[in-house]
């Protein structure tokens, strides 16, 4: 009834608020808060999580932030990532800019050039207002916030003591900021220092030995001044410890030997430490029995004699991956097939000495085998996929890079064994055709995620059995040139879902497709064009009017797109966010109007 509130009456705050995070969205949760102002201040109590592009002025939007959304949890800032100011507080930043401007202009001196810098960074007074405003805060990233110190840190760790997770990638924090995390924050679980290259042994030293107990997962990368002594640490202190993951130069057997015999319950490892040998797997195969998922990458001093250990000590091993391993072979990976019966997802990577026979073992011996990706693996041949058709039912996706022996026998294989298959990515694998992609077609019905990128021997045939047989989201066809109009036309009629599309570099490619993709696919949100020769403006236009969902377009080197074309695409796709075109095709009017969302190929050379 007009005039009548019949909801606001009647409900109490707690329900509203409950409503509120039930919300799926971002985008809902504001448009409910536009409502009222009961219900916009009940919206700010509901948000528990924060995301803070530190490029712009970081510290005044903490400052704003915490007076409004009280019960925020988990903050996330990112250098790289840029933020909105509101209108009011945008204008007064503008004109404090022309201001400094002007006084550059006129040769005025300003006595701290890297103030005018600061202002656009999360500082240390940002860091102390963050404590002071978020106290039971849990959660932190600060993901390359370069103009922060230990002073802040510090500053902050003694007002958040209840912080669970501390994430500082790419933060030049000192030693004195680290064992500040250790004194004060005795609850944490989940610690990065990821490229904190100002970090040394004292000062992680000091962090485990004051909150080690806690720590559940510690991630370290490229800091040349941890070694062996902070790992040893992690092995006395962290007995709770269940996922660690190493990139480093300077970590050697001494401490990966502590880490394995101290910390038992490890269920993660991951490691490219390229001084580590086999005595640190032996160690973990004796110790770690309850190892969930190894990745070794980069090794050069691994050997079949350290996968062996791990397969006859990890018999929970669900997940291997092994990158440029060069001394591991069929025997390693055998060792890992025969006791390892739980595999999930095995991934291979440049690892040349790894051919046919050890992967024949895995299909052989592990049925449970969900994802397997095989990249740049020249050695391994069809009889391997043979194998993995044969009995791994359960497989879902499968990835092929640069693989030269594998052609369309393994793939229908594959696709007559494993119905239940999902994802299908192969890129650069010569040897496979049309007569593998119509078996997939064929029998794997359940497949959305299609990528055959230049794949030289698939043409429309492969296309045509896709469309009738999958319901496609994702396509991905870049560089296939014996595909046209046909088989674009086919996915368009039989994939009403899909909403993700790459055509790039397909030359007989034309507009009779963009208009079936425009009538059939009005899910479509994101889509590539570049290189495509035979697609015109019209084509773009029969495109667009039908997908008004459409969020990303690339379109360089296409010569019949013109201006027009483009000024098309920015009028007719309201939630458009991202447009890749040459310059000279952006018009001043379409510049003035959607210049935030174009992006320029630099051909201007």
């Amino acid at each position: 009834m007009r005039g009548r509130d019949m909801i606001n009456a009647h409900l109490p705050d707690e329900l509203i608020v409950e409503v509120f995070r039930r919300l799926d969205s971002k985008a809902s949760r504001d448009s409910c808060s536009l409502v009222c102002k009961r219900w916009l201040s009940l919206e700010r109590l509901s948000r528990t999580t924060l995301h803070i592009g530190a490029s712009g002025t970081a510290d005044l939007f903490v400052s704003l932030l915490s007076r409004r959304f009280t019960n925020v949890r988990s903050v996330h800032f990112d250098e790289r990532l840029s933020i909105s100011l509101p209108t009011k507080i945008g204008r007064r930043r503008r004109q404090k800019r022309c201001a400094l401007s002007s006084k550059a202009d006129d040769k005025t001196d300003i006595s701290d050039p890297s103030e005018v810098v600061e202002t656009w960074c999360l500082s240390d007074a940002g860091l102390a207002l963050l404590g002071e405003g978020f106290p039971r805060l849990e959660k932190l990233s600060l993901i390359w916030c370069s103009n922060i110190s230990s002073v802040g840190l510090r500053s902050l760790t003694e007002k958040c003591r209840s912080l669970r997770s501390l994430d500082l990638q790419g933060c030049y924090i000192g030693d004195q900021g680290v064992a500040s995390v250790g004194e004060f924050c005795k609850h944490l679980k989940d610690l990065s220092l990821r490229f904190c290259e100002g970090l040394t042994d004292a000062g992680l030293v000091e962090l485990v030995f004051g909150c080690g107990k806690s720590l559940k997962s510690i991630a370290i990368a490229t800091c040349a001044k941890i070694g062996d002594i902070s790992m040893e640490a992690v092995g006395s202190q962290c007995i709770s410890l269940q996922t660690l993951s190493l990139e480093s130069e300077s970590i050697q057997d001494r401490g990966m030997l502590a880490v394995a015999r101290g910390c038992k319950i490890l269920k993660v490892l991951k490691l490219q430490c390229i001084n580590v040998t086999d005595d640190v797997l032996k160690a973990v195969g004796a110790s770690c029995s309850s190892l969930e998922q190894l990745a070794l990458n980069g090794f050069q001093k691994f050997t079949d004699v350290g996968l062996l250990s791990i397969g006859h000590g990890c018999k929970k091993l669900s997940n291997l991956t092994l990158t440029d391993c060069a001394y591991i072979t069929d025997n390693g990976l055998e060792a890992i097939a025969i006791n390892c019966k739980e595999l999930t997802h095995l991934e291979i990577n440049g690892c040349h000495n790894i051919g046919t026979t050890g992967l024949e073992s895995v299909g052989k011996y592990c049925m449970n085998l969900i994802e397997l990706a095989l990249l740049y693996c020249q050695r391994i041949g069809n009889n391997a996929l043979l194998e993995i058709g044969r009995n791994c039912k359960l497989l879902q996706a499968l990835h092929l890079v640069d693989c030269s022996s594998i052609g369309d026998d393994a793939i229908h294989s594959i696709a007559r064994g494993c119905r239940n298959l999902k994802k299908l990515h192969i890129r650069r694998c010569y040897e496979i055709g049309d007569m593998a992609i119509v078996a997939v077609g064929e029998y794997c019905k359940s497949l959305t995620d299609l990528s055959l990128r230049f794949c030289d021997r698939v043409g429309d045939e492969a296309l045509i059995a896709v469309g009738r047989g999958c319901s496609l989201t994702h396509l991905n066809v870049s560089g296939c040139h014996q595909i046209g109009d046909d088989g674009i036309i086919a996915i368009a009629r039989g994939c009403p879902r899909l909403t993700h599309l790459d055509v790039s570099v397909l030359q007989n490619l034309g507009d009779i497709a963009m208009a079936e993709l425009g009538e059939g696919c009005p899910l479509l949100k994101d889509i590539v064009l570049s290189h495509c020769r035979q697609v015109t403006d019209a084509g773009l236009s029969h495109l667009v009017r039908s997908c008004p969902l459409l969020e990303s377009c690339h379109m360089v080197y296409c010569p019949r797109i013109t201006s027009h074309g483009v000024a098309t695409i920015v009028s007719s796709c309201p939630n458009m966010k991202k447009i890749l075109v040459e310059k000279a095709k952006v018009s001043e009017r379409t510049q003035r109007r959607a210049g935030s969302i174009i992006s320029y190929l630099c051909v201007d050379l």
